[in-house]
């Protein structure tokens, strides 16, 4: 092997070291912190949980607080309202994000950009604001209800704020661009022509758009879906400022449990699930997807 081919070899072990690098740095070791303080017990004291050795060296772990939360319905309804939630959240943000997406892949490239922009410059407000701004257009005297009773089709406020709607909402709008720019690249690379041969083959057009359309998108549809629910599983700021104390969503919960109840085994163990139930349907898709690829091929 000459010099530059081992050159070339060291270049290569390092650019794939770097992401792996990556991953334990800001991934395995803050998860293996967090798992470690989750098989601990509460205590009053710096830091708030017990060691993970006793005075003779022995380990002390304790799986009270996974048996906790399986066993507390608070805790098995909250992460089943934030499934439906995130799920319902994602199921709307697709059905209206598919047809957007689907009309500025077919535009013309000047209106293209001047869409795309559109698209992304909620990005460049402050979150929190965006928000708020939901805030006054929803509550007993904001824009909608005021304009409602303007047109006399409701005679006293309709209670919007601090309801799921207002959170199911606030989750749909705050994540809509992330649904519609992965399902914009998936169908700006597709190729017209196929539909119109579906179509002189005798396909209709919804026909053709399953057939055709529906399948070279789906690897846009898989991305958008994943980067919708899986913030929005985890999200605290929606459902704390439009969901009200009343609202109970997973994130919110494990907020609660760090910082109010000092609980950081029980919130730990919190966070533990919660990642479990994203991590493995994403790597139960990965597989579902090689599968494909390699039956394709």
């Amino acid at each position: 092997m000459t010099a530059n081919a081992k050159n070339d070899e060291t270049w290569r072990r390092v650019a794939v070291a770097v992401p792996y690098l990556w991953l334990f740095v800001f991934f395995l070791a803050p998860f293996a912190i967090v798992f470690k303080i989750s098989l601990a017990d509460p205590v009053i004291a710096q830091p708030p949980f017990t060691a993970s050795f006793d005075e003779q060296g022995n380990l002390a772990a304790s799986a009270d607080s996974f048996r906790f939360l399986l066993t507390d319905k608070l805790y098995v309804i909250t992460y089943l309202r934030s499934v439906l939630m995130a799920g319902g959240a994602t199921i709307l943000c697709l059905a209206l994000g598919f047809p957007m997406a689907y009309g500025i892949a077919r535009s013309n490239p000047a209106t293209r950009n001047l869409l795309l922009l559109l698209i992304v410059l909620p990005f460049w407000i402050s979150f929190l604001l965006r928000v708020y701004a939901w805030m006054g257009l929803m509550n007993n005297h904001g824009v909608i209800n005021n304009f409602l009773m303007w047109l006399g089709a409701i005679d006293k406020p309709i209670q919007f704020m601090y309801t799921d709607f207002a959170v199911f909402v606030g989750l749909a709008y705050s994540y809509l661009p992330f649904m519609i720019l992965p399902l914009y690249a998936s169908l700006e690379r597709m190729d017209l022509s196929l539909v119109e041969a579906a179509q002189d083959l005798g396909a209709t057009r919804t026909r053709a758009f399953w057939d055709v359309t529906w399948p070279l998108a789906r690897a846009g549809v898989i991305a958008g879906c994943l980067l919708v629910f899986i913030p929005a599983m985890g999200e605290y700021v929606i459902p704390y400022l439009l969901g009200g104390p009343e609202s109970l969503l997973i994130g919110r919960v494990l907020f609660d449990e760090f910082f109010v109840n000092r609980d950081w085994p029980l919130a730990s163990a919190v966070a533990i699930i919660l990642l479990l139930l994203l991590v493995v349907p994403i790597v139960v898709l990965q597989r579902y997807q090689a599968r494909d690829q390699e039956s394709a091929a």
